[in-house]
C-alpha cells in the first residue's frame, strides 16, 4: 500500500489557515508597532518587561505599554520632594560619575541581591512567606525593550511597601551621604559608590526617567516615579503587570545610553561587576536558529540513480532565558582551583570596590572537626577613613556569615574580634543551626570555635604577607631567596603598606587580646634610632642587643623629629643602644599592656629605672652632690617634685624630668589633659611622680653646687634652680603648669645677666596718656548717649 505523504513546509501552510486569526501578524516581527495590531502581544514576548509565567491580561498590556513609553509622572499620583541631600547627592553623581556609567548595573544587581538575601533569610522561620510558583524562584531577570529605550531589572525579593519606598529612594542615612560627600572632597575613587548605601542614583547615569515597581507582602504594589527634577511620586499600581512579590526597576534611558540596549554589553558588565553574586542572574536573549527540514519521505523514482531534493535551511530568531552567572561559589570550591584573578574579583564583588587596586592578601581554607565551615578573608588594599574614629562605640563587621550556602547578615560582629574588624570575607557554617533568631545563633558554642579558627587564619595570613615581602627579611641570605621568589615585584613592600593602613588594629589588639599577645606583637612594626626610617620588628631588634644588654629599649613622643633630639636619649647613643621610637597616641597604651616579649623588659628611656651599666665613680658622685641634691628637693617643694637625683642617661643637657616607671609619662600626660571629657580631678591618681635628674658632670650643675655651698639662702640661686627645672619639665616634654610665670622668671635672669636692677620700671607711652580735651568729648559723648535712650524709653 503506497503511503501519501505532505512536504512539511505545505503542512505548516495548511496548518497555519487552519487556526484562528491566521491573518494577523506574528509578533516575531520586532519591528512592528502595538497599535497596528488587532490584539496586543503577550507581555513578555512584545514588552520584555515582565518574566516569564505571569499573566498577560490585554488590558493590563496595554497599560502597561502605556506606561512604559510616556516619560512622564502619573496625574494621580501622590508627589514628594526629594530631601535636599538627594538631590544634592544626584548631580555630584550625575556630573562626577559621568565617565564610568557602568557602574549603574553594578549597583542595581547587588541591591536586587540584598533583596533575595533578605526574603531567604525571612523564609528559615516562615515558609510561607515566600508564596508559591514563580515568587518561589530567588532569581534576578533583566530584559531589553529596544523599541521604547527601556531596561529592565526584576528580582523576587522582599520588595518595597509604601514607607519603604518614600524613606528608601526619597531620604538618605546622613552617614552615608556624608561619607560620600567626603570623599568625594578628598578625591577618591567615587566608583565605590555602593559603599555608602547610594548606589540606586546611579540609575540616572544612564536614564531620565525611572520607573519602580515593588510589592511587599504586607502591603499593596506600589509604583515610585521621578526624572531627578527634584520631585517623586508614588501611586497604586493598578496598570502594571501584578509582581506577587519583589521589585522591578524599568530604566527610561537617554538618548546617548543607547549601548545599554545591546545584549553583548549586558552580558560582559554582569561578568565584569556581578558573577559572584549568590542568585542566578537571567537576560532575555536572542539567538539564531537554523530551522532545517530535511524531506525524508521516500519519492516515487521513476529514473536510476535519482538525488533525494536537498535540504532547505531559513534561520529564525528566538528568545530564552539565558543565565550569565553560571559559577560555582568561590568558597565551595577547593582553593587549588581558584585562580588569583578570581579571587581579585570575588574580593570586588564582597567590597563593591571596583578599583584598580587588588586586596593585599587573602586566606581560603575548609574548618572540618566538630565545627565544619568554610571561609575566604580578604585584607583590603586601603582601610576606610572613619575605621578608628568610632571604635569603641560603633560595631562594624565586614564579614557575610552564611549557614548551609543560606547568607544569614553582614552585620555579624561576633565572628571576629574587633580589632580585626577591619578584614574583609564569608564565612559559611554547616554546624550552625539555620532556624534559629539571631540572638539565640550569637550563643551558639560553635561560634566560638568559628571564631578562634579565624583569628588563626588571619594571623598566619598576615605572618604569611610579611614572610613574602623582600623589604621584610631580616639577613642578606632570607632576602636573596625571598627575592628569588616568584611574583617579587609584587609582593615587595606589601606588609609596610599593610601596617601603615592597618597597624593601628596591630597594636589595639596587643592591648584587648590577652590570648594572642605574643602573636600580635610578632607583627609589630616601629622606627627605631638606628633603622633610618625604615620598619623593624621585636625579633630584629633583639638580634642588633648589646651584650649584656637586658631591657627593650623605647621612647613615646608627639614627633619624631622631636623624639630624636631628646635629652633622654644622649647617653644612650653615646653608648651605642637602639632605642624604639613611638609617636602614635595608641602607643601609650600599648606599653602598658605590653610588659614583655621573649624575656626581654621594655623600658621607657624617660621613666625612673634606667640601667645603662654600672659606673665606677657613681657612688663618689652621689656623695659628693649629695647636699645639693637636698637644698634643690627643698627648693622645689612647692613645685610637686618627690625627688632630685643624679642621672645616668644625660651627657649634654643639665637636667631633665622623669616619672615614675608605672605613672603616666610626660607624653601620657599630654594626650589626657587634651580629652575634653577628661577628668582633672583623677589626673593627680595616675599621674607618675616627678622627679629631677641633674647631670653631675655639667658645667652649670657643678657651678650651682658651689654656690648653695657658700651660701644656701642666696635667693638669686634659689631662682635659677626653680628657672632650670621648668626649663627641664618643658624639654622633657611635660606641659608648664603656668607658662606666664616661667616667661616673667626668664625676663627677670636676662635682667641679672644684663645688670639691669629688678625695680626698674618699663617707660609709659605718652600716646597712650588721655589729653583733658579728649576726656571732655568723650564724657560728652556718654551724656548724649544717655539721653537718647531715655527719648526711645
Amino acid at each position: 500500500m503506497q503511503r501519501w505523504s505532505l512536504p512539511p513546509v505545505l503542512f505548516l501552510i495548511c496548518l497555519l489557515f487552519l487556526l484562528p486569526n491566521h491573518g494577523q501578524k506574528l509578533h516575531a516581527n520586532a519591528e512592528s508597532n502595538s497599535d497596528e495590531l488587532v490584539d496586543p502581544p503577550k507581555v513578555e514576548e512584545k514588552l520584555g518587561a515582565v518574566p516569564h509565567g505571569l499573566s498577560t491580561d490585554s488590558d493590563v498590556v496595554k497599560r502597561e505599554a502605556v506606561s512604559m513609553s510616556k516619560k512622564r509622572l502619573r496625574s494621580n499620583a501622590e508627589k514628594f520632594e526629594f530631601q535636599a541631600e538627594v538631590s544634592r547627592l544626584m548631580d555630584i553623581i550625575i556630573n562626577s560619575l559621568y565617565s564610568n556609567k557602568d557602574i549603574f548595573l553594578r549597583e542595581l544587581i547587588s541591591n536586587a541581591s540584598d533583596a533575595l538575601d533578605k526574603i531567604r533569610f525571612l523564609s528559615l522561620t516562615d515558609k510561607e512567606i515566600l508564596g508559591e510558583g514563580d515568587d518561589t524562584k530567588l532569581e534576578i531577570k533583566i530584559k531589553l525593550d529596544k523599541e521604547n529605550k527601556i531596561l529592565s531589572i526584576r528580582d523576587r525579593g522582599v520588595g518595597m511597601t509604601k514607607e519603604d519606598l518614600i524613606n528608601n529612594l526619597g531620604t538618605l542615612a546622613k552617614s552615608g551621604t556624608s561619607a560620600f560627600m567626603d570623599k568625594m572632597q578628598t578625591g577618591d575613587d567615587l566608583n565605590l559608590i555602593g559603599q555608602f548605601g547610594v548606589g540606586f542614583y546611579s540609575v540616572y547615569l544612564v536614564a531620565d526617567y525611572v520607573e519602580v515597581i515593588s510589592k511587599h507582602n504586607d502591603d499593596k504594589q506600589y509604583v515610585w516615579e521621578s526624572k531627578a527634577d527634584g520631585a517623586f511620586a508614588i501611586s497604586e499600581d493598578t496598570y502594571n503587570e501584578p509582581l506577587g512579590r519583589g521589585t522591578e526597576i524599568r530604566l527610561h534611558l537617554k538618548d546617548e545610553a543607547g549601548e545599554y540596549l545591546e545584549e553583548s554589553k549586558l552580558k560582559d558588565l554582569v561578568k565584569k561587576y556581578s558573577e559572584f553574586i549568590n542568585f542566578p542572574i537571567y537576560l532575555w536573549a536572542s539567538k539564531e536558529v537554523d530551522d532545517s527540514s530535511d524531506d525524508e519521505d521516500e519519492q516515487e523514482s521513476t529514473d536510476d540513480d535519482e538525488q533525494k531534493p536537498k535540504t532547505k535551511t531559513a534561520e529564525q530568531m528566538t528568545y530564552d532565558w539565558e543565565r550569565l552567572n553560571d559559577v560555582k561559589a568561590i568558597w565551595l570550591r577547593s582553593p587549588k582551583e581558584v585562580t588569583n584573578e578570581e579571587y581579585v574579583k570575588f574580593y570586588q564583588s564582597l567590597s563593591k570596590d571596583f578599583g584598580d587596586e587588588k586586596p593585599m592578601a587573602w586566606s581560603h581554607f575548609n574548618a572540618e572537626g566538630d565545627v565544619e565551615f568554610k571561609a575566604v578573608l580578604f585584607v583590603p588594599p586601603k582601610a576606610p577613613t572613619d575605621l578608628y574614629e568610632n571604635y569603641h562605640t560603633v560595631n562594624r563587621s565586614n564579614l557575610k556569615l552564611y549557614v548551609r550556602r543560606v547568607f544569614i547578615s553582614d552585620e555579624f560582629d561576633e565572628l571576629l574580634p574587633k580589632y580585626l574588624m577591619f578584614l574583609m570575607g564569608l564565612v559559611d557554617s554547616d554546624t550552625l543551626p539555620l532556624n534559629v533568631s539571631r540572638e539565640m545563633l550569637q550563643q551558639h558554642q560553635s561560634l566560638k570555635t568559628i571564631k578562634k579558627k579565624l583569628i588563626r587564619k588571619a594571623f598566619d595570613m598576615l605572618r604569611k604577607l610579611a614572610e613574602e615581602d623582600p623589604d621584610e627579611s631580616s639577613d642578606d641570605k632570607d632576602k636573596k631567596e625571598v627575592e628569588d621568589s616568584k611574583g617579587n615585584d609584587e609582593k615587595r613592600g606589601q606588609y609596610t603598606k599593610f601596617w601603615n593602613e592597618f597597624g593601628k588594629s596591630i597594636k589595639l589588639g596587643i592591648v584587648e587580646d590577652a590570648t594572642n599577645r605574643d602573636r600580635l606583637a610578632k607583627l609589630l612594626r616601629f622606627e627605631t634610632t638606628k633603622t633610618d626610617g625604615k620598619l623593624t620588628t621585636l625579633d630584629k631588634y633583639i638580634s642588633r642587643m648589646k651584650p649584656g644588654q637586658k631591657d627593650i629599649f623605647y621612647i613615646t613622643g608627639p614627633n619624631k623629629e622631636q623624639l630624636k633630639k631628646s635629652p633622654f636619649l644622649e647617653r644612650l647613643k653615646k653608648k651605642n643602644y637602639e632605642v624604639i621610637i613611638f609617636t602614635e597616641p595608641v602607643d601609650e597604651y600599648l606599653m602598658q599592656y605590653l610588659m614583655d616579649y621573649e624575656n626581654k623588659k621594655f623600658q621607657s628611656v624617660s621613666k625612673e629605672g634606667l640601667k645603662l651599666g654600672k659606673d665606677s665613680n657613681d657612688k663618689e658622685i652621689k656623695e659628693s652632690f649629695k647636699e645639693l641634691t637636698k637644698w634643690w628637693k627643698e627648693t622645689l617643694a612647692s613645685e610637686d617634685v618627690d625627688d632630685v637625683t643624679i642621672s645616668n642617661r644625660l651627657a649634654d643637657t643639665p637636667c631633665v624630668v622623669v616619672t615614675s616607671k608605672y605613672g603616666w609619662s610626660a607624653n601620657m600626660e599630654r594626650i589626657m589633659q587634651s580629652q575634653t571629657l577628661s577628668e582633672t580631678g583623677r589626673q593627680g591618681y595616675t599621674r607618675g611622680k616627678r622627679v629631677l635628674e641633674i647631670n653631675a658632670r655639667h658645667p652649670i650643675v657643678k657651678e650651682l653646687r658651689e654656690r648653695v655651698a657658700k651660701d644656701p639662702k642666696d635667693a638669686s640661686v634659689k631662682t635659677t634652680a626653680q628657672l632650670m627645672y621648668l626649663t627641664a619639665l618643658m624639654e622633657s616634654g611635660f606641659m608648664l603648669p603656668d607658662p606666664k610665670d616661667f616667661a616673667s622668671r626668664i625676663y627677670e635672669s636676662v635682667k641679672t645677666s644684663l645688670s639691669i636692677s629688678r625695680d626698674a620700671a618699663v617707660d609709659e607711652d605718652d600716646e597712650v596718656k588721655e589729653t583733658p580735651e579728649e576726656a571732655k568729648v568723650e564724657k560728652q559723648t556718654e551724656e548724649e548717649s544717655h539721653e537718647d535712650v531715655k527719648d526711645e524709653l
